[in-house]
């Protein structure tokens, strides 16, 4: 199984296949618009500018588990993310990464790498998964990681 095994709306609400990113290093992250790693957004879009023409893809996954910090409609997300960030990276419809009602596609990340101590859970909002141009999870982030901190990792997986 790979991520792109796995469909998910955009947030201009087309059902896409993840397939569409096959063969391109991937950065999926669960994003919110009020929370204190809001300014994340910024790092993720110069990572997705620095190395969008290596084959290097952010996809972010807004989410409302955390705080409830992300209670807008997927418009307003889009808006702000727009208005504040400049974000060009794909936004995705909003979903749920915990849960009975978590996305499958966060399931199978979860599944695939495990956080501190081998918990599945998402821990809060901003948590990054590396992936591989094959479509594999290579690494888990912490919220607290910066998309700065991750350039290198980044760097390596796209042979640069």
């Amino acid at each position: 199984m790979t991520v792109y095994d796995f469909k998910a709306r955009t947030i201009d609400g087309q059902e896409v296949s993840l397939s569409n990113y096959r063969g391109k290093v991937l950065l999926i992250v669960n994003v919110a618009s009020r929370c204190g790693f809001t300014p994340q957004y910024r790092g993720l879009e110069e990572l997705y500018e620095r190395f969008g023409s290596a084959g290097f893809e952010v996809l972010g996954f807004p989410c409302n588990q955390f705080g409830k910090q992300e209670p807008g409609t997927d418009s307003e997300i889009r808006g702000f993310c727009d208005l504040q960030y400049g974000v060009r990276f794909p936004l995705f419809s909003k979903i749920d990464v915990n849960g009975p009602a978590a996305h499958p596609l966060y399931e199978f990340l979860k599944r695939s790498k495990p956080g501190f101590l081998g918990t599945k859970r998402i821990k809060w909002n901003f948590t990054k998964f590396l992936v591989d141009r094959n479509g594999q999870p290579l690494r888990r982030y912490s919220p607290q990681t910066t998309p700065n901190a991750i350039q290198k990792d980044v760097q390596a997986v796209l042979g640069r």
